[in-house]
C-alpha cells in the first residue's frame, strides 16, 4: 500500500538533535522549502555534526 500526503515531515539526527524540516528545507545547505527528505542525496550527512548519515535520521512516525 502506498500512501501519499501533502504534509511535510521532520527528521532528526539521533547524534546531535539537528532537525531537517521538509517545509523549511535548509537554505544554508542549498535545500529550498518543500525539499523532501527522500530527495536528499544518498551521501547526505548531518550538517550540524557531520557524523550521522541520511539513513540514521529518525522521523516522528519511525518510518523514513
Amino acid at each position: 500500500m502506498v500512501m501519499t500526503s501533502n504534509r511535510h515531515n521532520q527528521y532528526q539526527c539521533p547524534g546531535c538533535g539537528y532537525i531537517y524540516d521538509e517545509s523549511l528545507g535548509d537554505d544554508h545547505e542549498g535545500y529550498p522549502p518543500g525539499f523532501l527528505f527522500k530527495d536528499l542525496p544518498e551521501d547526505f550527512v548531518c550538517p550540524a555534526c557531520a557524523v550521522r548519515y541520511k539513513e540514521d535520521f529518525q522521523s516522528p512516525s519511525g518510518i523514513i
